[in-house]
């Protein structure tokens, strides 16, 4: 990213997550595969002993998973990057701080959010940290956007548990390995003619439909590990994250700056053109219809926050570091809306 560039000018915090994900410090991790840097310390977003995002409740109190986990029943704010809280100005301004601190205070959230993760991630995430925790009274699930991204990756990326971010790299050093352990070998199982590893635009699955299905159809088998890893007292709920193209939003004059310079500098060209199939208002609905069901399947409540989102913004507010992450103004708005939506208190 250009020193001088609109992202740094207007959103300096990017630094600091731009440091948190530097692929030279990515921290792989059994069984999860990554996670975030750990004991990562800057002004706008600190790590535990683990990777875990630091929350900051009610007079500046603190609480990680793998660090201060407060007496009694805890809550989770589990999912991706967004619910990580990427582009707060610092941890007491993410989704978990605000709930905790404001919006619904009555018990300490832990941030299980995390870069690139896809569903089954999510879930797997909390599988190989619950030993540290105690009860869990709530979770929300905040997700959608990566179980879309991944499912319009190809068939032959899928496999028995959905495709994950950079598989590509980790298909192509597979085949290294066979290709270095010689003629003949079968370190990885049968040998047979080379396979892609790395998918492009040209491989992605365009019908929208089968997109839907496949993230649907991911999401609902996890759902049904969470609640029997969570425990039949704790009350689970699966929160559609509002995204720019996904509620109707009029774009504020930074962002506008900020969406023009991404899609200057994207090798995927324009973000609009580059997602055009899975962007949309239609799109959202009917992923939220299927989602809807799935969850009411596993007794798990769900809220699309889109239009309930699109309804509290106002014209002159900026909300938005990137089209899917959001600046201060748009985690309060997204809290307020989530505790509002499943009565949090």
């Amino acid at each position: 990213m250009p020193a001088q560039s609109k992202r740094y000018e207007l959103t300096p915090q990017m630094r600091d997550y731009d440091a948190l994900k530097d692929p030279a410090h990515r921290n792989y991790v059994p069984y999860l595969m990554y996670f975030h840097r750990t004991n990562f310390v800057s002004p706008s977003v600190n790590t535990d002993r683990s990777g875990f995002r630091v929350s900051v409740g009610s007079g500046g109190v603190t609480a990680s998973a793998a660090g201060n986990v407060p007496p009694g029943p805890v809550r989770i704010l589990a999912g991706g990057s967004s619910a990580l809280g990427v582009g707060a100005t610092d941890d007491s301004h993410t989704l978990a701080s605000l709930l905790w601190s404001r919006y619904a205070p009555s018990a300490p959230w832990l941030n299980f959010g995390s870069y690139c993760f896809n569903p089954t991630q999510e879930v797997l995430l909390l599988a190989l940290y619950r030993h540290l925790l105690g009860d869990i009274d709530e979770i929300v699930i905040f997700s959608g956007v990566n179980a879309v991204i991944m499912a319009r990756l190809p068939e032959w990326q899928q496999g028995d548990h959905g495709a994950f971010f950079f598989c590509g790299e980790y298909f192509e050093k597979m085949a290294e390995l066979r290709r270095a352990a010689g003629p003949g070998a079968r370190l990885f199982g049968r040998r047979g003619k080379q396979a892609p590893t790395v998918s492009t635009m040209d491989d992605l699955r365009r019908d929208t439909q089968m997109v839907i299905t496949s993230a649907t159809e991911t999401t609902h088998r996890q759902l049904d590990i969470w609640r029997r890893i969570a425990g039949s007292d704790t009350r689970i709920s699966y929160v559609l994250q509002p995204m720019t193209r996904w509620m109707r939003y009029a774009y504020a004059p930074q962002e506008q700056a900020l969406f023009d310079e991404y899609d200057q500098m994207s090798e995927l060209g324009p973000w609009d053109e580059a997602y055009a199939d899975i962007a949309s208002t239609a799109f959202a609905g009917s992923f939220a219809t299927a989602l809807s069901a799935a969850c009411a399947s596993q007794g798990v409540n769900f809220v699309d926050l889109n239009p309930v989102v699109a309804e509290l913004a106002g014209e002159a507010d900026w909300m938005f570091v990137d089209r899917v992450h959001y600046n201060d103004t748009g985690h309060d708005i997204v809290a307020r809306a989530t505790a509002e939506a499943l009565k949090l208190s």
